[in-house]
């Protein structure tokens, strides 16, 4: 089955091109193609299946046309890997709330697309991108089949207590209770450790950390995520990029009532000028914070600061309702890529058994257990891979020609 995977994000557009055949490997495998457009800086990058690596600017403004443009790179030119568009099977779709209805991946038809338009007013910044690229795939490639994977399926068996607000229970009825996201990238993770670890997942207690521009955690017992910290919205949690995580309520109405924000001012600053951005005043990537404060950057060396002390709290948080821990999971851009925040969480948590190796945590380690051989609590950093889940899933969804059943 040939599987094409978009996963749109609010300033970019990803996409991966799997072919598929029984029996399935037993681990990921890298995709034949594989593109990321940045809308922000109008750039494409394009890798082959031989690994090289296109980049260039985009002259086209229209989104539709580049992503039409960027389609075709599959049957043309050096990067060329099918000959022709008609020969993709399937597409799946990274979208990322699925509210109370969808528990779990779904062939999108027209009440799949209105819903998830619908939902958008739960996830502003990230269901209009993803209903954009459905939208784009209908124009480009007529009546192929595409699924709707959810962010938020993973985390669709919460129990109340975890998913419940302490708000008037009519909220709740109407929706309003904590859904979580990453769910794509947690129940990934969760079963690439159990494999890593030589367990059966049902039988591990697991904290996963994913650490990219957005952040969360989950806690994982008997193969479901029974705990996360993103709620409602992807905005509630740990502090993030350029996202505040969870914050006093009443600061908001006090900006609303005293200094006369708007609820679009508002929504801006907590979205995309907080977090690490908004305390150093200098960036939402932490390879510029961490180059920051070698330079003796006060205000960067605050902002990692506080980001590791809500993340360490939040992970005890999770290991109070967990119940005990068998093993801490880094995965996403930033707990895959950076050793010292992954050491300096665990240099907080060590009365809990938790413990690393410092060789291998500056080994580059991918997939791997970083711990001392004797640390009760392992750790492990493991490469999150969304695109090859959403890649299953659509197979899944069909009888290996590629006709969703």
């Amino acid at each position: 089955m040939n599987i094409l995977v978009l996963n749109a994000g609010s300033s970019s557009q990803k996409m991966a091109f799997y072919n598929l055949t029984y029996p399935l490997p037993d681990r990921p495998i890298n995709p034949l193609w594989k593109a990321s457009i940045d809308w922000d800086q109008w750039e494409l990058k394009i890798t082959n299946h031989n690994g090289e690596t296109i980049q260039e600017s985009i002259a086209e403004t229209d989104r539709f046309l580049v992503l039409s443009q960027t389609l075709d790179r599959l049957c043309s030119g050096s990067t060329q890997v099918i000959q022709d568009l008609g020969e993709i099977d399937i597409v799946g779709h990274r979208v990322v709330h699925g509210g109370r209805d969808y528990r779990e991946s779904i062939v999108i038809d027209q009440q799949v697309k209105a819903e998830i338009d619908r939902l958008s007013f739960f996830a502003p910044i990230h269901n209009p991108a993803n209903l954009a690229g459905i939208v784009a795939i209908e124009k480009r490639l007529g009546n192929i089949p595409q699924v709707a994977v959810f962010d938020t399926s993973f985390h669709s068996d919460l129990p109340d207590v975890a998913k419940v607000y302490p708000l008037p229970y009519e909220w709740y009825e109407k929706g309003i209770q904590r859904y979580g996201f990453h769910g794509i990238s947690h129940e990934y993770c969760a079963h690439r450790s159990a494999e890593l670890l030589n367990r059966n997942l049902r039988d591990l207690r697991l904290i996963i950390c994913h650490l990219g521009n957005g952040c969360s955690l989950s806690a994982v017992r008997n193969g479901k995520s029974i705990d996360t910290t993103m709620g409602f919205t992807p905005l509630e949690g740990l502090m993030m990029g350029s996202r505040s995580g969870s914050i006093d309520p009443g600061i908001l109405i006090y900006f609303l009532r005293e200094e006369h924000y708007t609820v679009e001012q508002l929504d801006h600053l907590l979205n995309y000028e907080s977090g690490l951005q908004g305390l150093s005043g200098k960036s939402s990537d932490m390879r510029q914070i961490l180059a920051a404060i070698a330079q003796h950057d006060s205000r960067a060396q605050l902002a990692f600061d506080i980001y590791i002390y809500r993340l360490r709290a939040q992970i005890g948080a999770m290991l109070a309702n967990l119940g005990g821990l068998d093993a801490l999971v880094f995965t996403g851009g930033v707990g895959e890529h950076q050793p010292l925040v992954r050491s300096t969480v665990c240099e907080g948590l060590g009365f809990w058994g938790i413990q690393i190796d410092s060789d291998r945590n500056l080994a580059q380690p991918i997939d791997q257990v970083i711990s001392p051989e004797e640390s009760p609590v392992k750790v492990l950093v493991v490469k999150t891979q969304e695109d090859w889940a959403i890649a299953l899933e659509c197979f899944k969804l069909g009888d290996g020609t590629g006709i969703c059943v």
